[in-house]
């Protein structure tokens, strides 16, 4: 286990929030201004953030990249110091659930699993981190899951949302490695939560044991303190929200 999460946390000066009207995001955009963060960039469809002198909220589509480029480049004159992407889907708009099986795959689907999960990340990441100056530190956290391990699978099924995050995983990697040559102080990584209670989660509450959920305010202190422990030795990993790392 790495000793992450073990230091006492120090919130960023700045910080952004891609997904701060959901259920986590908005949770994390309250802890970050109540641990002392001066600005906080907030990102939601509408661009309508929470309300306080500490927040510049912003309007972005994950399926848009002009969009994300536009809301990234109004921090270019400040970059935060922080970025977590509090974005993702598990099910689809018109109630489209998780697989359970092969003989369910659909492509469109599936392209549109990938399209919130893994790709609009990516170019998120595209454009924040172009804007970080040469040399400045910088933690980037997308929240991943568990299920995005390929190593840990165990059960099957659910397939576009294990493979879109899976693959969100891997680009992880990719831009840690790419951003060690520029930025040494910088950190990427993915996050996994836990089952925290949201929209996202709701569907499958029913089943989980006493204990298992957790409340979206403890949820978000929990991925804060294990991102103000992170290193750049940890960057291009996945870690939980205890701070152990999830495999591969």
């Amino acid at each position: 286990m790495d000793d992450v999460g073990q230091r006492p946390p120090t919130w960023p000066r700045s910080a952004a929030v891609f997904g701060a009207s959901g259920g986590i995001g908005a949770a994390l955009c309250a802890a970050l201004a109540a641990g002392g963060t001066e600005i906080i960039y907030a990102g939601s469809r509408k661009g309508d953030g929470p309300i306080g002198a500490a927040f510049r909220p912003f309007a972005f589509d994950l399926t848009d990249e002009a969009t994300i480029a536009a809301a990234c480049a109004t921090m270019k004159a400040d970059p935060p110091a922080w970025v977590i992407l509090a974005t993702g889907v598990l099910t689809l708009a018109d109630g489209t659930g998780p697989e359970r099986s092969y003989k369910r795959i659909d492509p469109g689907t599936m392209a549109e699993v990938f399209a919130l999960n893994t790709i609009g990340p990516a170019l998120i990441a595209k454009h924040i981190l172009g804007i970080i100056p040469r040399g400045a530190p910088l933690t980037f956290a997308a929240l991943s899951a568990r299920v995005g391990s390929i190593s840990d699978n165990r059960l099957g099924g659910w397939h576009s949302y294990r493979a879109s995050k899976a693959a969100l995983n891997m680009l992880l990697r990719n831009f840690a490695l790419e951003m060690a040559r520029t930025h040494p102080e910088s950190v990427i990584v993915g996050l996994h939560p836990g089952t925290v209670d949201s929209a996202l989660s709701e569907p499958f509450q029913s089943g989980l044991a006493d204990g298992q959920l957790t409340a979206p305010h403890d949820a978000a202190n929990n991925l804060l303190r294990v991102m103000a422990a992170l290193t750049p030795e940890q960057s291009g990993r996945v870690f939980d929200f205890r701070g152990e790392e999830v495999p591969a």
